[in-house]
Protein backbone atom coordinates (compact mmCIF):
# COMPACT_ATOMS: atom_id res chain seq x y z
CA UNK A 1 0.00 0.00 0.00
CA UNK A 2 1.64 3.22 -0.87
CA UNK A 3 2.01 5.96 1.68
CA UNK A 4 -0.08 9.03 1.73
CA UNK A 5 3.21 11.04 3.33
CA UNK A 6 4.46 14.04 1.48
CA UNK A 7 8.12 14.80 1.64
CA UNK A 8 10.92 17.10 1.48
CA UNK A 9 14.41 15.75 0.61
CA UNK A 10 17.50 17.54 -1.04
CA UNK A 11 18.12 16.42 -4.56
CA UNK A 12 21.42 15.66 -5.75
CA UNK A 13 22.58 17.46 -9.34
CA UNK A 14 26.17 15.99 -9.84
CA UNK A 15 27.66 12.83 -9.05
CA UNK A 16 28.85 12.31 -5.21
CA UNK A 17 32.15 14.73 -4.39
CA UNK A 18 35.69 12.99 -4.52
CA UNK A 19 38.77 14.64 -3.44
CA UNK A 20 42.39 12.70 -3.57
CA UNK A 21 40.95 10.37 -4.76
CA UNK A 22 38.36 9.59 -1.56
CA UNK A 23 34.42 10.49 -1.53
CA UNK A 24 33.62 13.32 0.74
CA UNK A 25 32.04 12.16 3.65
CA UNK A 26 28.03 12.23 3.68
CA UNK A 27 28.13 14.84 5.66
CA UNK A 28 29.57 17.66 3.71
CA UNK A 29 27.99 17.20 0.53
CA UNK A 30 25.70 19.79 1.27
CA UNK A 31 28.80 21.88 1.14
CA UNK A 32 31.08 19.78 -1.77
CA UNK A 33 27.55 19.01 -3.81
CA UNK A 34 25.17 20.75 -5.72
CA UNK A 35 21.25 20.45 -5.01
CA UNK A 36 18.10 21.49 -5.22
CA UNK A 37 14.87 20.10 -3.15
CA UNK A 38 12.10 17.70 -4.53
CA UNK A 39 9.05 17.46 -3.11
CA UNK A 40 7.53 13.74 -2.83
CA UNK A 41 4.36 11.79 -3.09
CA UNK A 42 2.05 8.65 -4.21
CA UNK A 43 -1.13 8.95 -5.93
CA UNK A 44 -3.76 6.43 -4.79
CA UNK A 45 -3.21 4.33 -7.58
CA UNK A 46 0.67 3.90 -6.46
CA UNK A 47 2.50 5.81 -9.21
CA UNK A 48 5.18 8.16 -7.60
CA UNK A 49 5.28 11.40 -8.16
CA UNK A 50 7.86 14.63 -7.54
CA UNK A 51 8.94 17.75 -8.09
CA UNK A 52 11.93 20.14 -8.25
CA UNK A 53 12.23 23.35 -6.06
CA UNK A 54 15.32 25.58 -6.74
CA UNK A 55 14.63 26.85 -2.74
CA UNK A 56 13.34 25.11 0.65
CA UNK A 57 11.42 27.71 1.51
CA UNK A 58 9.15 26.59 -1.94
CA UNK A 59 9.21 23.32 -1.78
CA UNK A 60 7.52 23.51 1.94
CA UNK A 61 5.39 25.64 1.14
CA UNK A 62 4.22 23.02 -1.83
CA UNK A 63 4.49 20.23 0.17
CA UNK A 64 2.28 21.28 2.91
CA UNK A 65 -0.75 22.46 0.58
CA UNK A 66 -0.32 19.41 -1.62
CA UNK A 67 -0.16 16.93 1.59
CA UNK A 68 -4.32 18.69 2.62
CA UNK A 69 -5.32 17.34 -0.68
CA UNK A 70 -3.31 14.16 -0.24
CA UNK A 71 -5.13 13.55 3.00
CA UNK A 72 -8.52 14.51 1.16
CA UNK A 73 -7.78 11.53 -1.44
CA UNK A 74 -7.44 14.46 -4.39
CA UNK A 75 -4.10 14.44 -5.46
CA UNK A 76 -4.38 12.41 -8.25
CA UNK A 77 -8.25 13.08 -9.63
CA UNK A 78 -8.71 16.49 -11.46
CA UNK A 79 -10.43 15.25 -13.74
CA UNK A 80 -13.87 14.45 -10.79
CA UNK A 81 -13.12 17.84 -9.46
CA UNK A 82 -16.58 19.99 -9.35
CA UNK A 83 -16.37 23.93 -9.30
CA UNK A 84 -18.85 23.65 -6.07
CA UNK A 85 -15.81 21.65 -4.41
CA UNK A 86 -12.69 23.59 -5.53
CA UNK A 87 -14.83 26.96 -4.20
CA UNK A 88 -15.28 25.15 -0.73
CA UNK A 89 -11.91 24.15 -0.80
CA UNK A 90 -10.09 27.90 -2.16
CA UNK A 91 -12.32 29.20 1.02
CA UNK A 92 -10.10 26.77 3.41
CA UNK A 93 -6.76 26.69 2.08
CA UNK A 94 -6.41 30.81 1.74
CA UNK A 95 -7.75 31.42 4.98
CA UNK A 96 -4.28 32.29 6.33
CA UNK A 97 -2.82 32.50 2.98
CA UNK A 98 -4.32 36.30 2.20
CA UNK A 99 -6.03 39.12 3.65
CA UNK A 100 -9.60 38.61 4.93
CA UNK A 101 -10.73 41.50 2.42
CA UNK A 102 -8.97 39.81 -0.64
CA UNK A 103 -10.49 36.69 0.14
CA UNK A 104 -13.80 37.91 0.30
CA UNK A 105 -13.55 39.39 -3.29
CA UNK A 106 -11.99 35.69 -4.32
CA UNK A 107 -15.08 33.47 -3.06
CA UNK A 108 -17.67 36.66 -4.07
CA UNK A 109 -16.48 36.53 -8.08
CA UNK A 110 -16.55 32.93 -7.89
CA UNK A 111 -19.81 32.31 -6.80
CA UNK A 112 -21.03 34.74 -9.52
CA UNK A 113 -19.05 32.19 -11.79
CA UNK A 114 -20.61 29.10 -10.19
CA UNK A 115 -24.14 30.75 -10.26
CA UNK A 116 -23.06 31.45 -14.48
CA UNK A 117 -21.86 28.38 -15.26
CA UNK A 118 -23.26 25.69 -12.40
CA UNK A 119 -21.88 24.06 -9.29
CA UNK A 120 -21.55 20.73 -10.83
CA UNK A 121 -19.19 22.00 -13.46
CA UNK A 122 -16.27 20.25 -13.79
CA UNK A 123 -13.15 22.13 -13.35
CA UNK A 124 -11.38 20.89 -16.39
CA UNK A 125 -14.14 21.25 -18.38
CA UNK A 126 -14.50 25.17 -17.93
CA UNK A 127 -13.11 26.88 -21.00
CA UNK A 128 -11.55 30.29 -22.22
CA UNK A 129 -15.06 30.23 -24.63
CA UNK A 130 -16.56 29.75 -21.24
CA UNK A 131 -14.45 32.63 -19.39
CA UNK A 132 -15.62 34.94 -22.37
CA UNK A 133 -19.09 34.39 -21.89
CA UNK A 134 -18.84 34.73 -18.61
CA UNK A 135 -17.11 38.41 -19.01
CA UNK A 136 -19.82 39.25 -21.63
CA UNK A 137 -22.24 38.74 -18.87
CA UNK A 138 -20.70 40.67 -15.90
CA UNK A 139 -20.63 43.31 -18.42
CA UNK A 140 -24.05 42.95 -19.54
CA UNK A 141 -24.86 43.46 -15.68
CA UNK A 142 -24.02 47.28 -16.43
CA UNK A 143 -21.20 46.98 -14.00
CA UNK A 144 -18.20 49.42 -14.36
CA UNK A 145 -15.12 48.35 -16.31
CA UNK A 146 -13.33 48.67 -12.96
CA UNK A 147 -15.11 46.18 -11.28
CA UNK A 148 -15.24 43.97 -14.76
CA UNK A 149 -11.45 43.77 -15.05
CA UNK A 150 -10.78 43.09 -11.29
CA UNK A 151 -12.97 39.99 -11.45
CA UNK A 152 -10.47 39.05 -14.57
CA UNK A 153 -7.61 39.96 -12.92
CA UNK A 154 -8.98 37.90 -9.31
CA UNK A 155 -10.34 34.57 -11.43
CA UNK A 156 -6.67 34.76 -13.26
CA UNK A 157 -5.09 34.33 -10.26
CA UNK A 158 -7.54 31.85 -8.61
CA UNK A 159 -7.16 29.02 -11.63
CA UNK A 160 -3.55 29.86 -11.56
CA UNK A 161 -3.88 27.98 -8.37
CA UNK A 162 -5.69 25.57 -9.99
CA UNK A 163 -2.61 24.48 -11.81
CA UNK A 164 0.27 25.08 -9.23
CA UNK A 165 0.42 23.89 -6.47
CA UNK A 166 -3.11 21.93 -6.60
CA UNK A 167 -2.29 20.36 -9.90
CA UNK A 168 -6.41 20.07 -11.28
CA UNK A 169 -5.67 21.34 -14.51
CA UNK A 170 -2.99 21.34 -17.02
CA UNK A 171 -0.58 23.93 -17.10
CA UNK A 172 -1.68 25.49 -20.07
CA UNK A 173 -5.50 25.09 -19.51
CA UNK A 174 -6.36 28.55 -17.33
CA UNK A 175 -9.59 29.72 -18.85
CA UNK A 176 -9.17 33.30 -18.21
CA UNK A 177 -5.43 33.49 -19.24
CA UNK A 178 -6.09 35.05 -21.97
CA UNK A 179 -8.76 37.35 -21.35
CA UNK A 180 -8.03 40.60 -21.57
CA UNK A 181 -9.42 43.49 -19.40
CA UNK A 182 -11.29 46.71 -20.71
CA UNK A 183 -9.67 49.70 -21.70
CA UNK A 184 -10.79 52.49 -18.93
CA UNK A 185 -11.47 55.53 -19.37
CA UNK A 186 -8.92 57.66 -17.21
CA UNK A 187 -10.80 59.43 -14.66
CA UNK A 188 -10.26 62.84 -13.07
CA UNK A 189 -9.33 62.60 -9.59
CA UNK A 190 -11.24 64.17 -6.96
CA UNK A 191 -9.09 66.79 -5.21
CA UNK A 192 -10.83 68.06 -1.52
CA UNK A 193 -8.91 71.78 -1.46
CA UNK A 194 -7.98 72.37 2.24
CA UNK A 195 -11.06 75.09 2.34
CA UNK A 196 -13.54 71.80 1.85
CA UNK A 197 -11.43 70.03 4.42
CA UNK A 198 -11.63 72.60 7.04
CA UNK A 199 -15.82 72.92 5.65
CA UNK A 200 -15.75 69.37 6.98
CA UNK A 201 -14.07 69.51 10.07
CA UNK A 202 -15.90 72.33 11.16
CA UNK A 203 -19.43 71.95 10.27
CA UNK A 204 -18.96 68.89 12.44
CA UNK A 205 -19.53 68.67 16.06
CA UNK A 206 -18.67 64.53 16.07
CA UNK A 207 -15.04 64.36 17.49
CA UNK A 208 -15.43 60.89 16.09
CA UNK A 209 -15.69 62.27 12.66
CA UNK A 210 -13.03 64.98 13.17
CA UNK A 211 -10.82 62.67 14.20
CA UNK A 212 -11.37 60.60 11.32
CA UNK A 213 -11.83 62.97 8.52
CA UNK A 214 -8.39 64.05 9.66
CA UNK A 215 -6.24 60.98 9.67
CA UNK A 216 -8.25 60.33 6.29
CA UNK A 217 -6.96 64.07 4.91
CA UNK A 218 -3.68 64.44 6.14
CA UNK A 219 -1.86 61.05 6.34
CA UNK A 220 -3.47 59.46 3.72
CA UNK A 221 -4.75 56.23 5.36
CA UNK A 222 -7.34 53.51 3.47
CA UNK A 223 -10.28 53.25 4.81
CA UNK A 224 -9.66 49.66 6.90
CA UNK A 225 -6.19 51.19 7.66
CA UNK A 226 -8.34 54.03 10.12
CA UNK A 227 -10.76 51.39 11.24
CA UNK A 228 -8.25 48.95 12.45
CA UNK A 229 -5.79 51.97 14.17
CA UNK A 230 -5.16 51.11 17.59
CA UNK A 231 -3.97 53.59 20.46
CA UNK A 232 -0.73 51.84 20.33
CA UNK A 233 -0.61 52.89 16.49
CA UNK A 234 -0.90 56.82 17.43
CA UNK A 235 2.30 58.31 18.55
CA UNK A 236 1.65 61.51 20.24
CA UNK A 237 5.55 61.91 20.96
CA UNK A 238 7.36 61.16 17.57
CA UNK A 239 3.90 62.96 15.81
CA UNK A 240 3.67 59.34 13.51
CA UNK A 241 0.88 56.88 13.19
CA UNK A 242 2.18 53.35 12.67
CA UNK A 243 -0.15 51.05 10.36
CA UNK A 244 0.98 47.37 11.00
CA UNK A 245 -0.31 44.17 10.98
CA UNK A 246 -2.65 42.62 14.11
CA UNK A 247 -2.79 39.35 15.77
CA UNK A 248 -6.00 38.02 16.64
CA UNK A 249 -6.37 38.30 20.66
CA UNK A 250 -9.14 38.72 22.73
CA UNK A 251 -9.60 42.53 21.81
CA UNK A 252 -7.70 42.69 18.73
CA UNK A 253 -9.22 41.95 14.99
CA UNK A 254 -6.68 40.15 13.01
CA UNK A 255 -5.59 42.42 10.29
CA UNK A 256 -3.00 43.58 7.33
CA UNK A 257 -2.99 45.60 5.29
CA UNK A 258 -3.57 46.03 1.71
CA UNK A 259 0.12 45.52 0.64
CA UNK A 260 1.10 42.62 3.59
CA UNK A 261 3.66 45.50 4.50
CA UNK A 262 3.83 48.07 7.34
CA UNK A 263 5.13 51.56 7.36
CA UNK A 264 4.69 54.75 9.56
CA UNK A 265 2.97 57.95 8.45
CA UNK A 266 3.89 61.60 9.42
CA UNK A 267 0.82 63.11 11.59
CA UNK A 268 0.46 67.38 11.66
CA UNK A 269 -0.25 68.54 14.65
CA UNK A 270 -3.84 69.37 14.05
CA UNK A 271 -4.56 65.42 13.63
CA UNK A 272 -2.76 65.25 16.65
CA UNK A 273 -5.30 67.22 18.54
CA UNK A 274 -8.11 65.90 17.05
CA UNK A 275 -7.19 62.12 18.09
CA UNK A 276 -6.15 63.39 21.49
CA UNK A 277 -9.92 64.77 21.93
CA UNK A 278 -11.38 61.35 21.14
CA UNK A 279 -8.92 59.66 23.18
CA UNK A 280 -10.60 61.39 26.53
CA UNK A 281 -13.91 60.04 25.20
CA UNK A 282 -12.08 56.74 24.86
CA UNK A 283 -12.86 53.73 27.20
CA UNK A 284 -9.80 53.65 29.30
CA UNK A 285 -7.76 50.25 28.42
CA UNK A 286 -9.88 49.39 25.28
CA UNK A 287 -7.25 49.27 21.92
CA UNK A 288 -9.50 50.78 19.23
CA UNK A 289 -9.53 54.20 18.63
CA UNK A 290 -12.29 54.12 15.73
CA UNK A 291 -14.23 50.97 17.28
CA UNK A 292 -16.09 51.59 20.10
CA UNK A 293 -16.45 48.88 22.59
CA UNK A 294 -20.10 47.75 21.73
CA UNK A 295 -19.26 47.60 18.28
CA UNK A 296 -16.42 45.21 18.72
CA UNK A 297 -18.67 43.11 20.30
CA UNK A 298 -21.31 43.35 17.79
CA UNK A 299 -18.45 42.46 14.89
CA UNK A 300 -17.31 39.05 17.20
CA UNK A 301 -20.96 37.91 17.49
CA UNK A 302 -21.35 38.64 13.74
CA UNK A 303 -18.10 36.75 12.77
CA UNK A 304 -18.68 33.29 15.49
CA UNK A 305 -22.01 32.67 13.88
CA UNK A 306 -20.61 33.55 10.75
CA UNK A 307 -22.93 36.29 9.32
CA UNK A 308 -20.08 39.07 8.46
CA UNK A 309 -16.41 39.21 8.19
CA UNK A 310 -15.13 42.18 10.28
CA UNK A 311 -14.26 44.30 7.10
CA UNK A 312 -17.91 44.26 6.19
CA UNK A 313 -19.58 45.13 9.97
CA UNK A 314 -16.53 47.93 10.28
CA UNK A 315 -17.38 49.29 7.24
CA UNK A 316 -21.44 49.61 7.53
CA UNK A 317 -23.33 52.58 7.11
CA UNK A 318 -19.61 54.13 6.87
CA UNK A 319 -20.09 55.38 3.30
CA UNK A 320 -23.95 56.62 3.60
CA UNK A 321 -22.79 57.97 6.75
CA UNK A 322 -20.23 60.42 5.83
CA UNK A 323 -22.82 61.61 2.67
CA UNK A 324 -24.50 63.09 5.58
CA UNK A 325 -21.32 65.12 6.91
CA UNK A 326 -20.24 66.23 3.16
CA UNK A 327 -23.47 67.34 2.73
CA UNK A 328 -24.01 69.15 6.14
CA UNK A 329 -20.93 70.91 5.06
CA UNK A 330 -21.70 72.11 1.71
CA UNK A 331 -18.90 70.18 0.09
CA UNK A 332 -19.41 68.86 -3.09
CA UNK A 333 -19.79 65.03 -4.12
CA UNK A 334 -16.48 62.86 -3.19
CA UNK A 335 -15.81 59.79 -1.02
CA UNK A 336 -13.87 58.90 1.85
CA UNK A 337 -11.33 57.12 -0.43
CA UNK A 338 -11.17 60.93 -2.03
CA UNK A 339 -9.79 61.94 1.03
CA UNK A 340 -6.65 59.64 0.88
CA UNK A 341 -6.29 60.95 -2.50
CA UNK A 342 -6.13 64.78 -1.71
CA UNK A 343 -3.68 63.54 1.37
CA UNK A 344 -0.96 62.13 -1.62
CA UNK A 345 -1.67 64.93 -3.99
CA UNK A 346 -0.87 67.13 -1.08
CA UNK A 347 2.75 65.44 -0.03
CA UNK A 348 3.22 65.38 -3.66
CA UNK A 349 4.19 68.94 -3.63
CA UNK A 350 6.77 69.10 -1.26
CA UNK A 351 7.99 65.32 -1.31
CA UNK A 352 9.78 62.97 -3.66
CA UNK A 353 8.08 60.87 -5.28
CA UNK A 354 9.24 57.86 -3.65
CA UNK A 355 9.06 59.04 -0.16
CA UNK A 356 4.98 59.94 -1.24
CA UNK A 357 4.78 56.15 -2.36
CA UNK A 358 6.49 54.81 0.95
CA UNK A 359 3.56 57.07 2.62
CA UNK A 360 0.97 56.24 0.96
CA UNK A 361 1.55 52.23 0.70
CA UNK A 362 2.00 51.73 -2.59
CA UNK A 363 3.71 48.41 -3.63
CA UNK A 364 4.13 50.10 -7.14
CA UNK A 365 4.97 53.79 -7.84
CA UNK A 366 2.91 53.90 -11.12
CA UNK A 367 -0.14 53.49 -8.82
CA UNK A 368 0.73 56.71 -7.20
CA UNK A 369 1.67 58.53 -10.13
CA UNK A 370 -1.74 56.85 -11.97
CA UNK A 371 -4.31 56.91 -10.03
CA UNK A 372 -3.89 59.41 -6.93
CA UNK A 373 -1.60 62.55 -8.38
CA UNK A 374 -4.99 64.77 -8.94
CA UNK A 375 -4.34 68.20 -10.77
CA UNK A 376 -5.35 71.21 -8.29
CA UNK A 377 -6.45 74.60 -9.29
CA UNK A 378 -3.55 76.65 -7.99
CA UNK A 379 -1.13 74.24 -10.34
CA UNK A 380 -3.68 75.09 -13.38
CA UNK A 381 -3.79 78.77 -12.72
CA UNK A 382 0.14 78.47 -12.05
CA UNK A 383 0.49 77.16 -15.43
CA UNK A 384 -1.73 79.91 -17.16
CA UNK A 385 0.66 82.53 -15.27
CA UNK A 386 3.59 80.82 -16.45
CA UNK A 387 2.61 80.68 -20.02
CA UNK A 388 1.37 84.20 -20.04
CA UNK A 389 4.34 85.35 -18.69
CA UNK A 390 6.63 83.37 -21.77
CA UNK A 391 4.44 84.47 -24.32
CA UNK A 392 4.92 88.47 -23.47
CA UNK A 393 8.10 88.17 -22.79
CA UNK A 394 8.46 86.42 -26.31
CA UNK A 395 7.26 90.05 -27.85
Amino acid sequence: MSSNKVTVSHKWLEPAPVKNGQKVPRELWLKERRFCWIVRWHETNGRKRGKLFEKKREAEKFALKLQESVNAGKQDEPDKIKLKFFISEHKQLMKNQVSEATLADQIRVLRFLEDFLGSERLLVKISSRDAEAFIAHRLGQELSLATVNKDIRTLKRIFNLAIEPRGYIREDSNPFAKIKQRKLTPKTIRYLTTKEYHALIENNGSLWWKAFLSVGYCCGLRRGEILNLTWQDVDFGSQLIHVRAKEKSKDILAWESKTHENRSVPMPEQTAQHLANLQLEAKDGFPYVFIWPERFERIKHLQKNGDWTNLKAVRNNLNRDFDVVRRKAGVAKCTLHDLRRSAVTNWAQALPIQAVQQFAGHSNITTTKKYYLAVRKEDIEKAGTYLNELLTQSK
